[in-house]
């Protein structure tokens, strides 16, 4: 059977289905991945700008060689087809629950109604003193770094390399996926800990698995029911689709 339709067939008949995506979902709306050919990562150096360590000790550098460009960016990105899929089949009523590695927050901005956040949102700025949250698109950059009306230094609401997880976060991923019948995996490399475990808990408590990839990754050939090679955008899309012609 094509695996296409039999993935959605498989999300057609599901009592609970959920979501994980990876920066492979926002490829498509102008945002490189962190890893891997062109990645983020082969510009710069992720220890000497992503760390939280190097931005308590330097943030004004922090600011000025990484994060001004990544608001920049974030402020541009709109969501895809990857990301409009997904809406379309919350609703359908046939998806619940996304769980996200990215910052972006396009799944929010596509209209997904409830998105575990992995590693927090760049779409806020958090005042380091006083805690008060105001949003990056209107944050005043003309000095580095930028300063709360407290005096305190802002930082991403996003969680840096050198922190945790938030627990909270983890736990529910976790029992989401211990518990839902069918987990769509799209544009993740399946190797950052934790939430490459995900799969696995969910595959281990017997739910059908549909990866979303340009190319094979580790999961594709242990993990996966069904691989569904190409770009986000227009396969899911196309999923949502058919998955709406199997239930009207």
């Amino acid at each position: 059977m094509d695996p296409l339709l039999r993935s959605a067939e498989a999300i057609a008949s599901a009592h609970s289905v959920i979501a994980l995506t990876g920066a492979g979902i926002s490829v498509e709306s102008g945002i490189p991945p962190f890893r891997g050919a062109g990645s983020l990562w082969e510009k710069i150096d992720p220890m000497e700008f992503a760390h939280i360590g190097s931005f308590l000790k330097n943030p004004e550098k922090v600011w000025k060689g990484f994060l001004v460009g990544m608001k920049d960016m974030l402020d541009k990105a709109r969501p895809n087809d990857g990301h409009m899929g997904l809406v379309a089949l919350e609703n359908l009523g046939r998806l619940g629950t996304i769980i996200t590695q990215n910052i972006d927050g396009l799944h929010q901005l596509a209209g997904s109604g409830d998105v575990i956040e992995f590693h927090g949102n760049f779409a806020w700025q958090r005042c380091m003193d006083c805690d008060g949250l105001v949003p990056s698109s209107g944050l005043d950059l003309s000095s580095l770094p930028p300063r709360c009306a407290c005096g305190g230094i802002y930082r991403p609401d996003c969680v840096f390399f050198g922190e945790m997880i938030p627990e909270e976060s983890l736990a529910r991923s976790r029992s989401l996926a211990s518990s839902c019948d069918v987990m769509i995996v799209v544009g993740t490399s399946a190797v950052v800990q934790p939430a490459a475990m995900i799969p696995v808990i969910a595959k281990n408590s017997g739910a059908f698995i549909i990866e979303v990839n340009p190319e094979p990754t580790p999961l594709s050939h242990s993990i996966s029911d069904r691989f569904l090679q190409g770009k986000a955008g227009h396969v899911l899309k196309t999923l949502a689709e058919t998955v709406k012609g199997l239930i009207v």
